[in-house]
């Protein structure tokens, strides 16, 4: 079974670089099709997709974030990371990871973020 979970980059404050890390337990972050996302929701808001990292390592980012966000991964460690720059109180929100492997969608639990200013 296909396992999730969001590292916990503890404070940050406006202007930073946000990273958080997505380890992954169960299968592989290169199985063929797989693809590994960040997604984000914000108080109050809706689900917005941030992007994803695909199981050859190919990138698709959402366009409103183009500028300020990086997905890597590590497949020696079976990991896929955000890097958010120039962060502002408005990209508060709790931060999910999610995989979409063999068919099925695993979420992380989620961590929340919050940007002081």
């Amino acid at each position: 079974q296909v396992q999730l979970q969001e590292s916990d980059p503890g404070p940050v404050s406006a202007s930073q670089t946000l990273s958080l890390t997505c380890t992954v337990s169960g299968g592989s972050i290169t199985t063929t099709y797989s693809t590994w996302n960040w997604i984000r929701q914000a108080p109050g808001k809706g689900l917005e997709w941030m992007g994803r990292i695909r199981y050859n390592g190919i990138n698709d980012y959402s366009p409103s974030l183009k500028s300020r966000i990086s997905i890597s991964r590590d497949t020696s460690k079976n990991q896929f990371s955000l890097q958010l720059s120039s962060v502002t109180p408005e990209d508060t929100a709790v931060y999910y990871c999610r995989g979409v492997t063999g068919g099925a969608w695993v979420w992380g639990q989620g961590t929340l973020i919050t940007v002081s200013s």
